[in-house]
């Protein structure tokens, strides 16, 4: 079984990889920024098992980095939400985004775009549009499909039940 904490590690790489790290969440939290919000569009655009899916949403809403509202009664249904904390979360993604970009698209070049939401400008791996040279938040962009989208056409769709 592996360890939940880093006895001796007096480090915040360490401490944030406790809350993050798991390989479904930065993916989940993706999905929310994307818009992708509900459940069952999660679940379906990532694959994951409804179980896992559960435990990882509320780890997530636990550690404060998304918030979970009801939008149907009967029966419970959610919707989840970045918070303050969860946004402070894009600039890692995009840095992410952007070397798996550079180390691993595939010939027809990244399957995302982000681009800056008022001039349409390329956002940077360091959140800087390239057209205007605004610093940019998370609010300020958004993701298209890139030149690869095509690639994964019947497959992972990051943009797959946006609501």
């Amino acid at each position: 079984m592996l360890r939940h904490d880093y006895p001796g590690q007096a480090c915040s790489l360490a401490k944030s990889l406790e809350v993050v790290g798991e390989r479904w969440s930065l993916l989940i939290v993706r999905d929310v920024m994307n818009g992708n919000r509900r459940f069952s569009g999660i679940q379906s655009s990532l694959g994951i098992a409804r179980n896992v899916l559960s435990a990882r949403l509320q780890r997530l809403v636990d550690e404060d980095i998304l918030e979970r509202r009801t939008y149907q009664e009967s029966p419970p249904r959610h919707e989840y939400f970045l918070t303050e904390k969860g946004l402070d979360l894009w600039p890692a993604l995009l840095a992410l985004m952007h070397w798996g970009d550079r180390h691993s698209a595939g010939p027809a070049g990244p399957p995302l775009r982000v681009v800056h939401k008022d001039c349409g400008g390329a956002v940077s791996d360091r959140g800087i549009c390239e057209a205007c040279g605004q610093v940019l938040t998370a609010r300020d962009a958004k993701a298209v499909p890139g030149p690869g989208a095509a690639a994964y056409e019947g497959h992972f769709s990051p943009f797959a039940a946006r609501r």
